[in-house]
C-alpha cells in the first residue's frame, strides 16, 4: 500500500476529529455509517456496544475486549466486529505528537445478502467457529473507498448520491477478502449469528424496558435453552447482561456528552432505583456514577484551558 495514502487519510482524520470530536475522541459524521477517532495519549477502558463494523487502524495501537477475545491492534491493521457486541476498548499507543488515529465504516448486513448472492462462493464456515474479532493487514481497497468516504466530507452534497456506491464497493472488498468466511456467516439469514442479531436489534430498540427473553427466543427462531446458549457463545453475556450493559453504557454517555445527572441517566435509560444503577454502574465502570462524571468534566476543563487564556 503507498504510504502516501495513509498520510492523506491521518491527516484527514486529524482535521475532522479535531473540530468535531467528543470527550472520548471519537467524531461521527454526516455521512451515514462513517465515524472517526483520535485520541492524543494512551486512555483508559472505553465501554461501547459496536455495530458489525470494519475498523482502520491508521496510527497508534489499541486493546479490544469482545467476548471472551482480547487482543491489541496496531497501525496498518483492519479489525473486524462481526456481530453487535459490547466492547471493551483502550488506547495503548499515542501521543501528541503521534496520535491515535482511526476510521470505523459500521456494516450493512442487507448490503452484504444482497452481495453475497451474487458471488460464487463456497458456505461459510459453521457458526459456532465464527469469530466475533479479527484482524487482518489493511487492503489498499478497503483505505481506498474509506478515504472516498472522508473525502465526501467536504462535498455534502454529493453525499447522498456517491456514498452508496462507495458502501456497495467496500462490502465487495470485505466478501472477496480474508474477513469474507465472518461475514458471510452474518450475511446467512439462517445462521445463528444472524438469527441472534434479530433479537438483539429487539433489545437494542427496547433496551429501556424489560424484554422478556421467550420474546427474544422466538424473534430468534429458537427455544429459550438453545437461545441462551448460542447468546452467551457469541456475546459471553446473557440476555439480562447485555440489557444491563447497554443501559450503562448509554448511561454513561449520557452523563459525560450531555451533562446529565447520574439520576436523570438512571431514570432516562430504564433503571427504576438510584441505588441499584450506582452498585452496577460502579462495578462495571470501577468508579461510582457521580465521581466517573466529575472526573471526566475536569479532564474536559483541563484540556481546553490552554484555549481559554488563549482566547481571553
Amino acid at each position: 500500500m503507498r504510504e502516501d495514502s495513509y498520510e492523506l487519510a491521518q491527516k484527514a482524520v486529524r482535521a475532522y476529529t479535531s473540530r468535531y470530536a467528543d470527550s472520548r475522541g471519537m467524531a461521527l459524521t454526516p455521512v451515514p455509517g462513517l465515524r472517526m477517532m483520535c485520541l492524543k495519549g494512551p486512555s483508559g477502558d472505553l465501554h461501547s456496544v459496536y455495530r458489525p463494523l470494519i475498523c482502520l487502524i491508521l496510527q497508534g495501537a489499541k486493546r479490544l475486549i469482545v467476548g471472551n477475545e482480547e487482543r491489541v491492534f496496531a497501525t496498518g491493521q483492519s479489525v473486524l466486529v462481526s456481530a453487535d457486541m459490547p466492547v471493551i476498548g483502550r488506547v495503548v499507543q499515542a501521543s501528541q505528537s503521534e496520535p491515535y488515529l482511526a476510521i470505523a465504516v459500521e456494516l450493512e448486513v442487507s448490503l452484504l445478502r444482497e452481495l453475497t448472492a451474487h458471488i460464487d462462493t463456497p458456505r461459510p464456515q459453521r457458526p459456532s467457529e465464527m469469530p466475533t474479532l479479527f484482524a487482518v493487514d489493511t487492503e489498499a481497497a478497503l483505505l481506498d473507498c474509506a478515504s472516498r468516504l472522508m473525502h465526501l466530507l467536504d462535498r455534502p452534497e454529493a453525499a447522498p448520491l456517491l456514498s452508496p456506491g462507495i458502501m456497495r464497493e467496500l462490502h465487495y472488498w470485505l466478501l472477496t477478502g480474508p474477513h469474507r468466511d465472518a461475514l458471510r456467516t452474518l450475511a446467512d439469514p439462517d445462521s445463528y449469528a444472524s438469527r441472534l442479531a434479530a433479537a438483539i436489534t429487539v433489545l437494542r430498540a427496547e433496551y429501556r424496558s424489560r424484554v422478556p427473553v421467550e420474546r427474544l427466543a422466538v424473534v430468534a427462531g429458537m427455544s429459550i435453552t438453545s437461545f441462551h446458549k448460542h447468546f452467551k457463545h457469541m456475546t459471553s453475556l446473557t440476555p439480562v447482561q447485555y440489557q444491563k450493559r447497554l443501559r450503562l453504557v448509554e448511561a454513561r454517555r449520557l452523563m459525560l456528552d450531555e451533562g446529565f445527572s447520574a439520576t436523570s441517566a438512571a431514570f432516562e435509560v430504564g433503571y427504576e432505583s438510584v441505588s441499584q444503577f450506582t452498585r452496577e454502574y460502579g462495578r462495571l465502570f470501577e468508579v461510582p456514577p457521580k465521581r466517573d462524571a466529575l472526573r471526566a468534566r475536569r479532564s474536559i476543563e483541563h484540556q481546553l484551558s490552554p484555549l481559554r487564556v488563549t482566547t481571553a
